[in-house]
C-alpha cells in the first residue's frame, strides 16, 4: 500500500495509543510503515503538523455523531463522543485547552457546537455565546483530563483511585476530627461518591441548564 497522509496518521495514533506522545517520533514512525525517516517529510513537514494531523483524526470520529433537532440532544452528543474519544486515545486529551484545533473536522465539530448553543435560550449575543462555548469547553476538558489522569496515575502506581483513599483514609479522618475542616468533612462523610461518567453527566446538566435560564442582568 503507498504511503500516504492517512496511513501515517494511522500509524501514528497507533503508536501514541500505546505509548504515549513522549514516544512518539517520525523516526519511530517510519519503522513501523517500513521507510526511511526522510519519506515522511513528503508527507508531514514536520512534529507539529504530525500531531494536527492525528487530532483531526480524532476530530473526525466526534463530527460523525448524529446531529438532533434539539440544541441540548447535540450538545450532550458531542460532549459524550469527545469524550469517548480521550478515553479511547489517551494523548488526545494532552492536546486539548491549548490554541484552537483548525483542521476541518474540528472546525466542523466546532461548528456544530455553537450552531447547536446559539439555539439556547439564555443565548442572546454574540458574547452569551462566547461565554457558553468557553464554559462548555472547561467542563469538557478539565473533566476528560482528570479522568485519564486518573487512570495513567492508577496504571503507574498500581493503585486505583478507590484503594488510594482508603490507604489515606487513617490519615484524613485523624485530621477531620480535629474540627477544623468542616464542610470537607461533610463532603467526605455524606457525599456521594459518584464514579467519572456519572459526574461528567450530572456537571455537564448544570452548565447546560445554566446556560438555558442564565437571567438577563
Amino acid at each position: 500500500m503507498p504511503l500516504s497522509r492517512e496511513k501515517i496518521a494511522a500509524t501514528a495514533i497507533r503508536l501514541a495509543d500505546a505509548h504515549g506522545l513522549d514516544g512518539l517520533s517520525l523516526r519511530k514512525i517510519a519503522k513501523e510503515l517500513g521507510v526511511g525517516p526522510m519519506r515522511l517529510y513528503d508527507y508531514v513537514t514536520n512534529r507539529s503538523e504530525l500531531l494536527d494531523l492525528m487530532v483531526d483524526v480524532v476530530y473526525a470520529r466526534i463530527a460523525d455523531v448524529e446531529q438532533h433537532a434539539e440544541w441540548r440532544a447535540t450538545v450532550l452528543a458531542i460532549a459524550h463522543a469527545t469524550r469517548d474519544a480521550a478515553l479511547e486515545h489517551e494523548w488526545f486529551s494532552d492536546l486539548l485547552g491549548g490554541r484552537p484545533h483548525l483542521g476541518p473536522h474540528a472546525l466542523a465539530v466546532g461548528e456544530a457546537t455553537v450552531a447547536a448553543l446559539s439555539q439556547a435560550p439564555g443565548v442572546r449575543d454574540i458574547d452569551d455565546l462566547q461565554r457558553a462555548s468557553g464554559a462548555l469547553n472547561a467542563l469538557i476538558i478539565g473533566a476528560v483530563r482528570r479522568e485519564v489522569t486518573e487512570r495513567r496515575t492508577a496504571r503507574s502506581t498500581g493503585t486505583d483511585e478507590a484503594a488510594f483513599q482508603a490507604s489515606r483514609g487513617p490519615y484524613l479522618m485523624r485530621m477531620l476530627k480535629t474540627g477544623r475542616y468542616p464542610t470537607i468533612a461533610r463532603l467526605v462523610i455524606d457525599g456521594a461518591h459518584l464514579n467519572a461518567e456519572e459526574t461528567f453527566n450530572h456537571n455537564l446538566a448544570i452548565v447546560l441548564d445554566g446556560i438555558t435560564s442564565r437571567p438577563r442582568t
